[in-house]
């Protein structure tokens, strides 16, 4: 139901204080440390006994760890739901101990691929229901010297995706529905809201592109619940009457830019009025 008002409302066709502060020195001491060596040296350091160490060289890499995730799924993949990021996380792991710097390879580089491997044995379990046709001919050699059948895993791969993409579409709908509620605006209510031409759509895009991108004027919205109008203004050119007729059609596709919305943000077309903001906020 979400979805449909979205498609009308965008009107388109398609312990002790002692205990603690020795934590913190000794986290502190492994961080400042962690930063003055290269990701092969902190391994290596950490493949000596140093588990502390290894926490905190995981915590920094969990950014990077979400972005391989994601690459591979081919869709944003949300750290504190999806499984595809917890085996990627138990992988990342797994490389720190098997890395040897022998192998002539950067860490990261070899962490990447340990990630793949278990991703790809992972939809390899979740897809035991797919058709068992031998593609023996098709077996290609990976990076690993590991057997590997890209028929297969594209077959796997497919159909997983279809699965898990209606999910994360429902998902995404509900959050983007719980954060515009918090600024007092309905999906029913951006149905109306919508602008019925087309330039008229473009044009308040762009204006709420030049929104998201300015830090200030965003934090004010988050923070009051309103509109920066005159800031606003002043940014697009366009009048105080027509910003605020339109506030609830901006403040949606704001939300949409600054936030983590991809289906939603790809549905609008709307990376390049994101570009043209950023070029202009320059």
């Amino acid at each position: 139901m979400l979805l449909v008002l979205f498609k009308r409302f965008l009107r388109k066709t398609v312990p002790t204080d002692t205990v603690e502060t020795k934590a913190k020195e000794s986290l502190l001491k492994n961080t400042k440390s962690m930063q003055s060596l290269t990701p092969e040296q902190t391994v290596l350091q950490i493949q000596q006994g140093d588990e502390l160490l290894r926490e905190r060289f995981i915590a920094s890499y969990k950014p990077y760890i979400a972005k391989v995730t994601s690459r591979f799924c081919k869709r944003y993949v949300n750290a504190s739901r999806d499984d595809e990021y917890s085996v990627a996380l138990i992988a990342f792991n797994e490389a720190i101990s098997q890395f040897s710097p022998e192998s002539g390879r950067s860490f990261l580089g070899f962490a990447e691929t340990v990630i793949r491997r278990r991703l790809i044995d992972y939809v390899r379990r979740e897809q035991r229901h797919l058709s068992s046709v031998p593609y023996s001919t098709f077996e290609r050699l990976d990076d690993e010297e590991q057997l590997y059948n890209p028929v297969e895993l594209k077959q796997a791969l497919a159909a997983y995706e279809l699965n898990s993409t209606a999910d994360e579409r429902r998902l995404e709908m509900g959050e983007f529905n719980q954060e515009l509620l918090k600024f007092g605006v309905s999906f029913a209510e951006l149905v109306d809201a919508s602008p019925k031409h087309a330039d008229s759509r473009k044009m308040l895009m762009r204006t709420a592109a030049i929104l998201a991108e300015d830090a200030a004027m965003f934090g004010q919205l988050k923070l009051t619940g309103k509109l920066p109008v005159k800031a606003l203004t002043e940014a697009s050119g366009l009048s105080r009457k027509t910003i605020e007729r339109n506030r609830k059609y901006m403040i949606a596709i704001a939300c949409i830019l600054r936030g983590t919305y991809p289906f939603l943000k790809d549905y609008l077309d709307l990376d390049d009025w994101q570009r043209e903001a950023s070029k202009e906020a320059e």
